[in-house]
């Protein structure tokens, strides 16, 4: 079945004429060649940096206009139809794939090389002298674009593919396009060295050599060992409203990312070092563990993104104490209790009857009424009833993001920055993974973690552990940066690894001495 691509309308364009705006409309009927067509034409739809077009005729609530909106067969985007499916299946890449099932792909080298042609010859010669030449299946031509073929089309016809592989099209049209001029490791450095308001975005893989987990790795990231909780999302763990009803569930792992106070990463003392240099404009941390702070990030530096443990505050009365001030609980897994709310309940002299016995556990459990102990038992070994529960001040999912985290992206840094480094963090959680795209196109930006991300295109990849790649960078320099973790007289080997078709990425290693 050919592709027709032809049916795009250009509805206007920028007096520059960089930028069109087209309209589509895709109707899934009964005519499976009709659904396949407009399935592909949904692949050209442009994007800049982000910016989706609009389909034609569909309101603000997504609805369609006219007299059959009701009826099988309206019209959709085959976006919204399937975005949730590729978002599934990335997160399904790091993972095995389910046993029994094999599909062809191709190699990364492979992937990069398809993925530039897209956009030097556009989808529509893109898609002829791919899949209409013959020279690849749709199916194997998904994995281009990091997507899993699903199994449940597993024996289906090519065909079947092509609206996934739309969209597939379509989104990496929309990514940012790299900066062709910066590649090397030297150009980082000479980046990082000129630029004079960096902003830095955070994530949990910066502190993962103090032993604390970061979320998402296989096999050893937080997320990967809470099956035993029987949750249907490892992430309900952070969930606002399952912590109101259950917060047993949060507090049995709390101690596992209770952060030590006292130490730093070198990467936290990278930060620190822009900081010293007057080059740092804002660190955005994703991280809860507060150690930015420790490591001496001002707080007029630091967004927070997501909270931390530096404060608490009780659940009920909202009222506030330092963090560490429910640490030994945490550490003993029991839940924390609001002392304020526990003096007032006192002061009102409840009933003895009405105590219960704080467990080991932190639950509550209920007092016999006749208890010939009862005398003797510390006052303190009870729970009021009704007292609230003190909560790390996290930002959960279904809790708004600090008010200052939007003010000082849009109002103060977006016109000031002049470099992003991003650093420790696969950028799936939002609204922090859509800083990068809201930034202007034009700013460089770098990456440095252990892995690539499929849904970013940044200028320069430097791969491996973040304290290896910031303490080689700073040796670059001829900077000091000086951190108990660095071995002394550290060498580190850096490879490009496919010079042709990635001269941005790199992999670093450190060199051990024998």
């Amino acid at each position: 079945m050919a592709m027709d691509l032809s049916e795009l309308t250009p509805l206007s364009s920028t007096a520059s004429g960089k930028e069109a705006t087209y309209t589509s409309v895709t109707s899934f009927g009964s005519d499976p060649d009709s659904e396949l067509d407009d399935a592909l034409v949904a692949a050209t739809l442009p994007r800049v940096n982000g910016v989706v077009p609009h389909l034609q005729d569909a309101s603000e609530d997504g609805s369609t206009n006219g007299d059959d909106d009701d009826e099988e067969g309206s019209e959709v985007s085959v976006e919204s139809l399937f975005e949730d499916t590729i978002q599934e299946l990335d997160d399904l890449l790091h993972e095995e794939d389910p046993e029994g099932y094999t599909y062809e792909k191709v190699t990364p080298e492979e992937g990069l090389a398809l993925r530039k042609k897209l956009r030097d010859i556009g989808p529509t010669e893109f898609c002829n002298v791919t899949i209409e030449s013959g020279a690849i299946t749709a199916k194997k031509l998904l994995t281009a674009f990091n997507i899993r073929p699903p199994p449940y089309l597993e024996g289906a016809p090519d065909e079947a593919y092509y609206s996934l592989l739309s969209l597939a099209i379509s989104r990496e049209l929309s990514k940012r396009i790299k900066l062709p001029h910066w590649n090397s490791i030297d150009d980082a450095v000479d980046l990082i060295q000129k630029s004079r308001n960096i902003i830095v975005l955070t994530g949990a893989g910066i502190s993962t050599s103090l032993g604390i987990p970061d979320f998402r790795s296989k096999d050893i990231g937080l997320y990967s060992k809470l099956e035993h909780l029987g949750l249907s999302d490892p992430q309900e763990v952070f969930d606002i409203e399952l912590f109101r009803q259950d917060p047993t569930i949060f507090y049995s792992v709390a101690r596992d990312i209770l952060p030590d106070t006292e130490r730093t990463t070198p990467t936290h003392a990278f930060i620190y070092l822009l900081q010293q240099k007057g080059k740092l404009l804002t660190n955005y941390s994703q991280n809860i563990d507060n150690i930015e702070s420790t490591a001496g990030i001002l707080p007029e530096k630091l967004i927070q993104c997501h909270g931390s443990f530096a404060t608490a505050s009780c659940i009920q009365c909202k009222y506030n104490v330092p963090g560490e001030l429910i640490f030994p609980d945490i550490r003993a897994g029991r839940i924390p209790r609001c002392d304020r709310c526990i003096a007032a309940l006192r002061s009102l002299k409840a009933p003895a009857a009405m105590k219960r016995k704080r467990s080991q556990n932190g639950q509550d459990k209920k007092k016999r009424r006749f208890d010939t102990n009862s005398d003797s038992e510390d006052e303190e070994d009870y729970d009021i009833p009704a007292a609230g529960v003190m909560k790390p001040d996290i930002t959960f999912f279904g809790e708004a993001l600090p008010d200052k985290f939007s003010e000082r992206l849009t109002n103060h840094d977006k016109d000031k920055v002049d470099l992003v480094i991003v650093i420790g963090t696969s950028l799936k959680v939002a609204p922090v993974s859509e800083v990068v795209p809201y930034l202007p196109s034009d700013i460089p930006q770098i990456y440095i973690s252990r892995e690539t991300v499929a849904h970013v295109n940044f200028d320069i990849d430097m791969l491996g552990d973040c304290d290896i790649v910031v303490s080689e960078i700073c040796r670059r320099a001829g900077w000091d940066l000086q951190h108990p973790m660095i071995p002394k007289d550290q060498e580190v080997s850096v490879v490009c690894q496919d010079p042709e078709n990635a001269p941005h990425r790199h992999r670093f290693h450190e060199i051990k001495k024998e």
